[in-house]
């Protein structure tokens, strides 16, 4: 992609890696960003674009998606994203692990998570050097927990040694056994199997204690609830290498949303009260929160169109991470730039890649954004492989209309 023509886009608000927001232009060269300010032109041979006046901004970088579904994610602005290793087979070997990081090339970078435990069971430690080695970014548990303290101090152990972070799902595997909702009224009324959202408590707490033992980092991919919340801004103040994600199903829906046992709202882990839900937007705004990813998870009719406890967990949701986001901006939760940080820049830091933020020497993964386009979420016109959202035909604004990976388009509307 770098024997491209030189790209410049101008008139545009650029998001610059520092947090301010300027009228200026970028230039990028050889898939690498070259300048960038209010005095950047274009240079003869350029490639020009207008920005027309809307956002430029760093491309997304979707932190944990279990599909990768080009289409879908250049909609939505994103330019990589951290595949999870819940794969058939699932990405616990190096040649795996090698494969999927090229899937995706040239317009899409696929960063693969090396599957902790070997076929993910939750027990003999997977070759995470030799995944490393293979283009593995992190490391990552999977769909569930690891029951065993012993198999998680000593994957936590060798990952710091490494210099990998573990993302963990948080729920105690033996309180939730089978439940598929959260307790409380909804799931009583509805009878379904359900588990009490202090499961997710109680495995933070636990891998906390761990990952202070081994000192090493350890991302919470998803944390839903005000308990969990609490541990990990309690780890937080404590200087411990803690770091804390969140999708925007937990902030925008509660348990409410199960109402008509609507499956599209069948999500791992289940959704929360809407106490909880508020202590998510809280923790985004606090900082508390360092991550909102899509937790994109394609899912057809022949898994959701059952009966609610035996329909597969997951949505779609590349194409709605970025308006999703933007709510929280026009709500006066987080500023236009803390939103890029979640969705961009803490991501990239976390996989270590030179991504996610538009400085000079920054990779050219660039998305011009209209924060306040309105549209309409159509489950039938998606450009995912499934259009499973509970966001059906629910209107929102921002869309990127403009993306470039590495200096080249790959979106333009």
């Amino acid at each position: 992609m770098s024997n491209q023509a030189p790209l410049t886009v101008t008139n545009g608000k650029l998001i610059l890696a520092d947090g301010t927001i300027v009228h200026g232009a970028l230039r990028c060269e050889g898939g690498f960003i070259t300048a960038i300010g209010a005095d950047v032109t274009a240079q003869p041979g350029d490639t020009v674009h207008d920005a027309g006046g809307h956002l430029i901004a760093p491309g997304l970088v979707d932190l944990g998606v279990f599909a990768i579904d080009k289409p879908a994610f250049h909609f939505g602005g994103v330019t990589r994203a951290a595949l999870m290793p819940d794969q058939n087979p699932p990405l616990d070997v190096p040649a795996r692990v090698r494969f999927a990081a090229q899937s995706g090339k040239p317009d899409f970078w696929v960063h693969p998570l090396a599957a902790a435990t070997q076929g993910l069971e939750g027990k003999s430690l997977a070759e995470i050097a030799l995944m490393r080695d293979a283009g593995a970014k992190a490391v990552a548990t999977g769909r569930h927990w690891i029951g065993d303290s012993g198999t998680m101090l000593r994957l936590l152990q060798y990952t710091g040694m490494l210099g990998m972070v573990v993302m963990t799902h948080s729920e105690d595997a033996g309180i939730v056994g089978k439940a598929v909702a959260t307790a409380g009224e909804m799931a009583t009324r509805l009878g379904l199997p359900s588990a009490p959202a202090e499961a997710e408590a109680l495995a933070i707490a636990r891998d906390i204690a761990l990952a202070e033992l081994a000192n090493a980092p350890i991302h919470f991919r998803k944390v839903t609830t005000a308990k969990g919340l609490d541990l990990v801004r309690g780890a937080k103040a404590r200087g411990l290498k803690v770091t804390a994600g969140v999708t925007p199903a937990y902030f925008m829906l509660s348990d409410l949303a199960l109402a008509g046992f609507r499956t599209y709202a069948h999500l791992s882990p289940p959704l929360r009260s809407e106490d909880d839900r508020k202590a998510v937007i809280a923790a985004i705004g606090d900082g508390t929160i360092d991550v909102i990813a899509s937790g994109h998870d394609p899912r057809g009719p022949e898994d959701k169109r059952l009966p609610f406890s035996d329909s597969a967990p997951g949505m779609a949701g590349a194409e709605t991470l970025l308006p999703h986001t933007m709510n929280l901006v026009r709500d006066g939760v987080i500023s236009m730039s803390r939103a890029f940080e979640l969705v961009a820049t803490n991501p990239a830091r976390l996989l270590g890649v030179n991504a996610g933020k538009l400085e000079v020497g920054a990779e050219a993964d660039i998305a011009v954004v209209a924060p306040d386009r309105p549209w309409i979420v159509d489950s039938s016109k998606m450009a995912a492989v499934a259009g499973n959202t509970p966001f059906d035909k629910q209107p929102v604004q921002g869309r990127a209309v403009a993306l470039f990976k590495g200096g080249v388009a790959v979106l333009q509307k």
